[in-house]
């Protein structure tokens, strides 16, 4: 029987850090810091809600983060 993989770890990481920096340097802090992806949408992107381990949002409005989140 094949073994059942295991997720990927999540970096310990607040979200919360993220908000107010210049996407570019928030971008480049995440990946610094473990996250395998980073996603920068503009406000009022339509995005589907899945959640993916690993994976860091922002939303970025005139090249600065105005919120972050996990998935």
């Amino acid at each position: 029987m094949t073994p059942i993989p295991t997720p990927p770890a999540e970096p310990q990481d607040s979200p919360d850090g993220y908000v107010g920096l210049d996407a570019e340097q928030a971008e480049r802090r995440a990946r610094e810091r473990g996250w395998s992806t980073v996603r920068a949408l503009p406000p009022g992107t339509i995005i589907t809600m899945e959640y993916r381990v690993g994976r860091l949002n922002f939303e970025v409005r005139d090249g600065r983060v105005v919120r972050a989140w996990k998935g």
